[in-house]
Formats: structure tokens, sequence, C-alpha cells
């Protein structure tokens, strides 16, 4: 009887034994294997950079991607990093920004983590220069708007200008596929069809050049100098209004009066910063004001940048159509 205690007792600690080692095994594997499936780990700054990584990524397995800053944010000019952020920068592979400027942290942000890499999506594209105000001897002297004030800093809205935005989304698929080459033909693939819907508003941006071409506009805020440039149109003025900048009483009676000299139909606005002096400009000149999206602000799906296009493109053509 005792015999049969130990040997029962034997049976039950070799059972145990075997299925500790069986467990431990099993575990090992799992955890070699997360460490072999290490997902790329991909980050943006902001919203216009959010989606074009988006649409780029898809379904591509192996990849992880998240945004800096919220998607209300808006321009990054003034952004201040937080702790949040240093965070997610730590654990970051790769880190997609525009560029041009626009990102003011990222000097830091390349001290802090000297072996981050940081890749400009808008890398290699020509930007405008920031435009301040109206140059009138230059326009009297028959300048080209884009030569206007060249010696400014860079303005670094690029995606407001949808054949530059296709230019962003393929240097964004040559950076992914440059970090993960295992998925760089999915990466170009994804990013060709994406630029196949980007063409479609490039299209009917060039029909409402037709209409457009050549005409004076005032704009109040500096990422709609792309859309005037893109509808080939003469920049006279531009104002960048944001929650920052305060407007004079001298300063609105000097736009009106050049809308009035110049014979300006069309003013290009913002709705969050620009609506005031808009209003004001309308009742006292009959100028027709376009508010537009600047696209710096939005939900996070795949179709948000074609959405936002698709409605400035809307208004333009019932404002440009009304004005013939």
């Amino acid at each position: 009887m005792r015999k049969s205690k130990y040997l029962f007792v034997f049976i039950m600690l070799l059972a145990i034994s075997l299925a500790s080692g069986i467990f431990t095994k099993i575990y090992r594997s799992l955890e070699e294997g997360k460490q072999n499936y290490a997902p790329l780990q991909v980050l943006t700054s902001f919203y216009p950079v959010y989606i074009v990584a988006l649409n780029v990524t898809g379904d591509c397995e192996g990849v992880s991607l998240a945004n800096l800053s919220e998607p209300q944010t808006g321009c990054m000019h003034d952004y201040q990093l937080t702790p949040q952020d240093m965070i997610k920068l730590s654990r970051a592979d790769l880190f997609l920004v525009n560029g041009g400027g626009i990102e003011n942290f990222l000097t830091d942000a390349g001290e802090a983590y000297p072996q981050l890499a940081i890749v400009e999506a808008g890398g290699g594209l020509e930007l405008l220069r920031e435009e301040k105000g109206f140059q009138e001897e230059n326009a009297q002297e028959g300048h080209h708007p884009e030569e206007l004030h060249s010696h400014g800093e860079e303005n670094a809205h690029a995606w407001m200008d949808t054949k530059l935005y296709g230019k962003m989304v393929q240097n964004i698929a040559a950076a992914l596929g440059s970090a993960d080459p295992g998925n760089q033909e999915m990466y170009q693939r994804n990013a060709d069809q994406y630029c196949k819907q980007i063409q479609g508003l490039t299209s009917q941006f060039e029909e409402l050049r037709e209409l457009a071409e050549g005409e004076p506009v005032v704009i109040l805020h500096e990422a709609y100098a792309y859309t005037a440039r893109e509808l080939g149109m003469e920049n006279l003025y531009c104002m960048n209004l944001d929650e920052e900048r305060q407007i004079s009483a001298s300063e609105t009676a000097e736009i009106m009066s050049l809308i009035k000299e110049h014979g300006v139909k069309f003013v290009f606005a913002e709705e969050l910063y620009g609506r005031d002096l808009g209003t004001a400009l309308e009742a006292d000149t009959g100028v027709k004001v376009c508010y537009l999206d600047t696209m710096v602000r939005g939900n996070y799906e795949k179709d948000s940048y074609l959405a936002a296009v698709q409605k400035n493109i809307d208004v333009l053509r019932s404002i440009l159509d009304s004005a013939k």
C-alpha cells in the first residue's frame, strides 16, 4: 500500500516536471517569436503626413503607424514636444515629417534620439516662399507671382498643391520601402493607387484653371498660395491669419483699397480665422470670399484628404462660375 502511494507521488511529480518543461519551452518559443516579429514602428508628425502614410501602408502586416499630434492640432509651427511625445519618439523606427521648417522641434528630436530615422515628405520639392503683404513695385514690373518675396522663408504647405502632394506620397513610399524592404512592393503599389485618385483632383484643378488663370487674388492664409498657383492666379496679397495674428484697422483699410484698385474678384480665406475679415471685405468691396480647408485637421479616415480637396474644388467651381 505504501509502495503504491510512493509510486503515485512519483508519477505526479514526473508529470508536473514534464508539463513544466513543456510550458517553459512553449513560452520561450513565443517570446523568441515576438522578438523575431518586431513590427516597424512608424510615427508621423501631424495630420497631412499621417494621411499619406495611412494610405501607403494600407493593410501591410508588420507595421505600426501612429501620429505625434492630435488630429485637430493644426499647423506645427509653434508646437512644443510633450513628455508623451518623447515616449512616442523613443519607440519609433521611422519618423515621417512634412519638412520645410514647419516642424520647428526637429532639432530637439534629432538631438534626443540620434538613431531615429527622420524623413521629410517634402524633400526635394520646389516650395514657394512665404509672402508677406503686397509688393506693388514688383507687380508693376511684371514679375510672376511665384517670384515675389523670394527672399523669405519657405512656405511648407505643399500638400495644398495636388501635384506636389502626389510627390509627397511617392517620397513616403520610398522611405517606407527603404526601412522595410520586405514590403517595398506593397508600399509602392499602394502609393501608385493613391496617386491615381489624386490625379483625378489634379484634372479638376486643370479645368478650373481655364476660369481662374491670370485673375488677381488676395489670400488670408499662406497655405492658399499653393491653391492660387495651381489655378494660375496672381497672388496679389498674402496675410497669414491664425490664432495669434491680430489685424489692425489700417491693414483692413489697405486690403480694401487694394481690392478696389486692382479689381480683385476673389479672396481665399480660412473659416476658423478669416470669417470676420472676409465678411467685412465682402460688405465693403463686393469681393467673393472662398472659405477653403487648409487640411491640417480632420478625422483619421484614408479618404479624408481626397474629400477635403474635393470640397475645396466644389467651392472654387461655384464661385468661379458665378463670376463669369
